[in-house]
């Protein structure tokens, strides 16, 4: 998406966009929302279908083609007309050119009758970049993951069962390289049983690819004066399973009830995301207030550290960036979070080469280059160094973010309550502190970043701690002239309240919490590598590291640094059902998994939690919904849980 992120428009004369890339219109030009609800709604029996919907129920429509939003809306807006309240609408669609935002709302100014809708699509609509983005709408009941690039692309990496397909997009006159057999075979292999397909386009080859896909498609009448279209269903075999070791675990039993051990921020992002779900969630946490521990920092910072080689810790940062950034819409500007944009300095040779080849991978809308002269304009302050300007970033005061995850009507929070010991009793997770049952529910999550491993079940799971110190200063009247995050090998905020928030240190041999003026001494020398004038500012020199106010906590991280995310296995039980893998690691294994049923974990996120941590709670809901995943299958599986009992196989160990 480096070439053009964002779709290039024309406006015609009655106001309407045309894609100047494709020479095409986005809808109808007699009436786009006429025309949806004829092709999309009305073919693919959405009415019927929604009213039919059980409590709690589903429907997942797949769409090629965003465009406007358009079709979303029509959708979303018949959901909320006609479905039962505790019913969800998940939307899945691809889109290689997303309109930028103002754009966006040009286009949907043109239909007041979706105002309720596309406002809310609107004040979402920021940090939308390449690859999947999460959006929540009206409580958690409409979830729209947004697949942003290239259709051939981006469906292969998705994981969903779809119920209803919206084939849009350009004509395929228009359009030729997305009506592909290619296409139509991602769309066959995401469909569920019996799932339908609506499109405006009747062209032989479209007809005669989608049948020899697997659906049964007749032609039907067209949109006013539009002869044909084409309308039918998946008739065709599921696809064979795949890696049974990342498959997805059979749905829980039991009420939708869960128990979330640990409230930093993901136990809280865990707990709201399967609060919006319908489930009734107790999030455990061990001390007075939720926050208390590596989520407990006055400031963080959303840092997207990327690759230009697009691993999948890069795009699992990407979404979460995007998503983050959205909950953030929720906070109070100002003390609760500030998008004042993020510098990451070119502070030496090597620094100033991997940022070039970060500028030159990703959108100049995510990340863009800019010397030391503008990076001072933006910064407020003269700099050394220019550096990365990430402007839709900024810093955050994890605690709100983690109250505000909590505050669903659907979570019962237990403070100053450890759960010391979990065992599976009835079809329950019990959850007690000595002799004290502290609660109990056919599913758990454990959110206690490293110690996690202190349970019996999750021993097994590949987690270190490093502790991290960051410093507080008081602002000074001078220090107030920033105005933007500044990063190199540390951080410093913008003031919140009255102080500035420094660090934070690495240290991997200290295992207590106690302030150590060491690691205050190391915060203020990264702070005189960032910014000079800043340290001058604030009279660093004249700083007694003794005296120096700030906070310890740990991080947890993984050996690969990527979190752990998803269902537990039996350890034991794992290695002996997959135990030819170590003799032919390519040796096809249909074993299902021995899923400790109702377990999941969600930790390890290291210094990233700000970015990974809120997604990773709409991933954990999407494995016990059985929804399309958020991220890319593939980025699912590197941040499974047995992804290190599997690598200890394969090698032998």
């Amino acid at each position: 998406m480096t070439e053009q992120a964002h779709a290039q428009i024309d406006w015609d004369e009655q106001g309407q966009p045309l894609s100047r890339t494709f020479g095409d219109v986005y809808f109808s030009r007699t009436s786009g929302v006429e025309e949806c609800r004829y092709v999309f709604l009305a073919h693919n029996h959405l009415a019927e279908r929604f009213a039919a919907l059980p409590a709690d129920g589903r429907l997942v429509i797949g769409e090629t083609g965003f465009g406007t939003g358009l079709n979303f809306l029509c959708a979303w807006q018949l959901f909320e007309q006609t479905a039962p309240d505790t019913a969800h609408l998940h939307f899945v669609s691809a889109e290689k050119y997303p309109l930028t935002r103002r754009d966006l709302e040009r286009a949907l100014a043109l239909w007041p009758e979706l105002a309720p809708q596309a406002g809310q699509l609107l004040a979402h609509y920021v940090a939308v970049h390449e690859g999947f983005q999460r959006f929540v709408f009206a409580g958690g009941r409409v979830v729209l993951t947004l697949l942003v690039g290239d259709v051939l692309d981006t469906l292969p990496q998705l994981d969903a069962r779809i119920e209803a397909w919206f084939l849009d997009g350009f004509s395929p006159a228009k359009n030729p390289q997305m009506w592909t057999p290619e296409l139509f075979a991602q769309l066959a292999r995401l469909s569920a049983p019996g799932a339908t397909l609506a499109t405006f386009a009747s062209t032989g080859f479209v007809r005669r690819g989608l049948i020899e896909a697997g659906f049964a498609m007749a032609r039907v009448k067209g949109f006013e004066h539009k002869w044909e279209m084409l309308a039918g269903a998946f008739l065709g075999a599921p696809p064979a399973g795949g890696k049974p070791w990342y498959a997805r675990p059979p749905r829980p039993s039991g009420p939708r009830a869960a128990l979330v051990i640990g409230g930093g921020l993901a136990g809280c992002a865990t707990a709201s995301s399967l609060a919006e779900r319908g489930w009734q969630v107790t999030l455990i946490e061990r001390h007075a207030e939720l926050a208390m521990e590596a989520s407990g920092n006055p400031q963080g910072v959303l840092y997207l550290k990327l690759s230009a080689h697009r691993t999948a810790l890069s795009k699992l940062v990407v979404s979460g960036f995007g998503h983050t950034r959205r909950q953030l819409e929720r906070l109070q500007a100002g003390s609760d979070w500030s998008a004042c944009g993020v510098l990451q300095l070119a502070f030496d040779a090597k620094e100033a080469e991997r940022q070039a080849r970060l500028a030159g991978a990703f959108p100049a809308d995510l990340l863009r280059a800019v010397d030391a002269s503008e990076a001072s304009q933006l910064a407020g302050l003269p700099l050394e160094h220019g550096g990365l300007w990430y402007a839709e970033a900024g810093w955050v005061h994890p605690p709100a973010l983690c109250r505000q995850l909590a505050s669903h009507p659907n979570i019962r929070v237990l403070r100053s309550a450890e759960a010391l010991d979990l065992q599976r009793v009835d079809g329950q997770w019990q959850a007690c502190q000595g002799n004290r049952l502290l609660a109990a529910a056919p599913v758990a999550v454990l959110c206690t970043a490293s110690e996690v491993r202190q349970f019996a079940v999750t021993a097994h799971l590949k987690l270190k701690r490093i502790r991290g110190q960051i410093t507080r200063l008081p602002a000074t009247a001078a220090s107030r002239r920033v105005q933007t995050v500044l990063c190199a090998e540390g951080y410093v905020a913008p003031p919140r309240g009255n102080e500035h928030t420094l660090g934070a240190s690495f240290n991997f041999q200290r295992e207590d919490l106690d302030l150590c003026p060491d690691e205050h001494a190391d915060n203020l020398g990264m702070l005189r590598q960032i910014s000079p004038a800043l340290g001058e500012a604030l009279d660093i020199e004249h700083l007694d590291p003794t005296q120096l106010q700030g906070r310890a906590a740990f991080r947890s991280t993984s050996p690969d640094y990527l979190p752990l995310i998803g269902p537990v296995v039996d350890a034991q039980a794992f290695n002996a059902a997959y135990a030819g893998l170590a003799k032919d690691a390519s040796r096809r294994i249909d074993t299902p998994a021995p899923w400790l049923e109702g377990l999941y974990v969600n930790c390890g996120h290291g210094s990233r939690g700000l970015i990974t941590a809120p997604l990773s709670g709409e991933l954990l809901a999407a494995w016990l919904d059985d929804e399309a995943l958020p991220l890319p299958r593939a980025v699912a599986e590197a941040c499974h849980p047995s992804r290190f009992l599997l690598r200890e196989l394969i090698r032998g160990r």
